[in-house]
């Protein structure tokens, strides 16, 4: 099975991925992770304003399957929280890199994108 891993976003091992415009990085979990988990049935995510560590875990994704701790591919203050997915958690498997995105981050050190994996690499991980 082939898995949509896109060109421009940045991954963690743990299947998290990120995506960043300035000092903003939009963070969510991968097409391979949803497919991993099955069906999403409950989102939990920080509160604006919370600060996120990278590497630490901020949230948990439960699905009819498993739950599954979400970790931060980036440090920085949360400067938005997807609400959609409290109704609607099924977003993270229908479309995780759109509309299934889960925070929004502002950048406190944008070197640590450079330790996250690329594409190719990510790719290389889950085949």
């Amino acid at each position: 099975m082939s898995f949509d891993v896109p060109e421009d976003l940045r991954y963690l091992e743990s299947h998290e991925w990120v995506s960043t415009d300035d000092d903003t990085a939009r963070v969510g979990i991968t097409d391979f992770a949803q497919d991993e988990l099955g069906d999403v049935v409950f989102v939990e995510l920080p509160a604006e304003s919370d600060e996120l560590a990278a590497g630490e875990e901020f949230g948990v994704v439960e699905s009819i399957k498993a739950v599954s701790d979400i970790y931060a591919p980036v440090s920085g203050t949360v400067t938005a929280v997807n609400e959609a997915l409290f109704d609607q958690p099924e977003l993270v498997n229908e479309d995780p890199f759109d509309d299934g995105w889960m925070l929004e981050v502002e950048l406190s050190d944008e070197s640590e994108l450079a330790e996250l994996l690329d594409a190719a690499a990510y790719r290389d991980q889950i085949e």
